[in-house]
């Protein structure tokens, strides 16, 4: 009998290394699409998600509820957030030893400059305005895909 979170109608993706993928989203709808769009793409993703900053420090140091939780090839960041703002994340993960190597992508509706310098002055990896039109966010996600999980070679590859 095969575990329950496999995807069976394609054997060849449930071969390859599955990646983890942690998605820090405050919105309900973006969360939703995220999913879909990643179940939709061709590599196998085990996608965590936490909704608020507060939360996503914890899962990241595996803290409280999160001491069994899987240390995330990549993490997909909104910077408008409760509780602690993405921001305020970005600059915790980055600075600590244990997950700085993590490629963070911020994946937020802000396009403001003063975001995006602070976004990669902060060490992000990536600054993507998020789409509001589905089939763009769609793309995106794809996009995402295609270059983090296909192309470039991640810290988790080396361990």
């Amino acid at each position: 009998m095969e575990p329950a979170f496999m995807n069976t109608s394609d054997p060849q993706k449930e071969n390859r290394k599955r990646f983890r993928l942690l998605l820090i989203e405050d919105n309900p709808g973006d969360v939703r699409l995220t999913q879909e769009a990643f179940s939709e793409g061709s590599i196998p993703i085990n996608m965590d998600v936490v909704m608020d900053g507060e939360e996503a420090i914890k899962f990241l140091r595996k803290q409280g509820e999160y001491a069994a939780a899987s240390t995330p090839d990549l993490i997909l960041l909104d910077l408008n957030l409760p509780k602690k703002d993405g921001r305020q994340v970005l600059e915790e993960i980055k600075s600590d030893d244990l997950l700085k190597l993590i490629p963070v992508v911020i994946l937020t509706t802000s396009n403001a400059e003063v975001d995006i310098r602070m976004s990669y002055n902060a060490h992000a990896n990536c600054f993507i305005n998020k789409p509001v039109d589905f089939d763009n966010f769609f793309d995106i996600i794809q996009k995402v895909e295609e270059f983090w999980l296909q192309t470039a070679i991640l810290p988790s590859s080396v361990r």
